[in-house]
């Protein structure tokens, strides 16, 4: 069994890169016995654990990396691979996408209780396992979730050299420097454009020709495997997820109306509500809420915005995308600073963000008369390099994380 897997870790480890590591690789804390790193399909969780494997083990013998589907794996138990590997000195445990395993929580939290002296590592690509895991792990598992890639790390990959992160109230208030630092190395308009297309997701890396075939197929088996197979889902109701996301990437933004998606869909309110609830556990959807609290907070999602601009051009297509760059631009926005800072509707404007910022975001044509009477306010505009005052390129949105 372990001449196999051993076999398999070799073929995976061997092309893993080593020049850049993700923005979350710092934050970790890997004395921990027991790590999870979650986030959707095809944000890199695999690549990271990996690179940790190369950094501190690189030696099959000491870490051993095993997918939780593999055959393997399955006939013979998760507890038994594990037993089997500590006991001829293994050190560490590296198990892909683990929710894919029947009782995985369960396995876990016995090998952790077993072999208090060994490690596990784990992904998971499904949210909803994760909030919904039988058995409780909370207090031997320190849980990090991944993103996708920010434009600043887009950029760093594409230029092959490390980039500054800042934190908002620098940003803010140094911006011209910032983005004339940028625009004196590198064309930054032609390569956000690009990133807005296929940047979010780093197996773009492998293939740009192919991306858009593994993005479809990433939604698909999100669709599929993550959800309907939880929820027991119909295939007529999976048709209606897949409606839902195409209102939700055509509208500027999208508002829901549930009467009318009740007619439109010919499913009920509570099943409206339940499937707009199952896309955003599986990181296809970003809500953005106003100031409240309560069952009426949970009820009213204000907007509705897909998870990214990679999603908009996928779902959409390029027919549409033209009338989409409003939408574009507030994805953009919202996506790389909702993990980062609180975001909420605004009067006014389009987003507060902290309880104290308000941003107007929009094309290079767009004014402060929506916002100019509100302190701290600023625009986060499209297409222009750089900036003045409070009007602030938009990619520079991109370097928080």
């Amino acid at each position: 069994m372990l001449e196999e897997l051993f076999f398999i870790h070799k073929n995976v480890v061997k092309n893993i890169p080593e020049e850049f590591k993700r923005y979350l690789y710092d934050d970790i804390n890997w004395n921990a016995k027991a790590i999870c790193i979650f986030g959707s399909r095809g944000v890199g969780k695999t690549t990271l654990l990996l690179q940790h494997y190369l950094n501190e083990y690189n030696d099959v013998e000491k870490c051993l990396y095993i997918s939780a589907d593999n055959i393997n794996v399955i006939s013979n138990g998760l507890y038994k691979v594990a037993q089997e590997f500590f006991k001829y000195g293994g050190e560490a445990l590296i198990i892909d996408e683990a929710h894919k395993y029947p009782n995985w929580s369960l396995e876990i939290k016995n090998i952790l209780d077993t072999y208090k002296d060994k490690k596990i590592f784990f992904t998971s690509s499904s949210i909803v396992d994760l909030k919904e895991s039988k058995y409780d792990l909370s207090r031997r598992v320190v849980y990090y979730e991944l993103k996708g890639l920010s434009f600043r790390e887009f950029l760093a990959f594409e230029l092959k050299e490390n980039l500054q992160k800042y934190v908002l109230k620098d940003l803010l208030n140094k911006h011209v420097e910032y983005a004339g630092n940028l625009i004196d190395k590198v064309p930054v308009l032609k390569y956000f454009k690009e990133y807005l297309k296929l940047g979010y997701y780093p197996f773009y890396l492998e293939s740009k020709i192919d991306f858009v075939n593994k993005l479809d197929n990433i939604i698909e088996k999100t669709l599929l495997e993550d959800l309907a197979v939880k929820y027991n889902i119909k295939e007529h109701n999976v048709y209606n997820l897949k409606k839902m996301l195409w209102l939700i990437s055509s509208s500027h933004p999208f508002v829901p109306n549930i009467d009318k998606l009740n007619r439109t869909l010919g499913i009920s309110q509570e099943y409206i509500h339940k499937y707009f609830n199952y896309l955003e556990l599986a990181g296809l959807i970003n809500f953005v809420r106003e100031k409240d609290s309560g069952f009426r907070f949970v009820r009213k999602p204000g907007k509705i915005y897909l998870e990214n601009t990679n999603l908009i051009y996928i779902i959409t297509g390029k027919v549409n995308i033209n009338n989409e760059k409003g939408n574009i631009r507030e994805t953009f926005f919202l996506n790389q600073l909702k993990d980062i800072l609180t975001i909420n509707l605004c009067d006014q404007g389009d987003f507060l963000v902290d309880d104290k910022y308000v941003f107007e975001v929009g094309g290079k044509n767009k004014n402060f008369s929506q916002i100019k009477d509100l302190k701290n306010s600023y625009l986060a505009i499209e297409n222009i390099e750089i900036g003045a005052g409070n009007k602030i390129p938009l990619y520079l949105f991109g370097f928080l994380y």
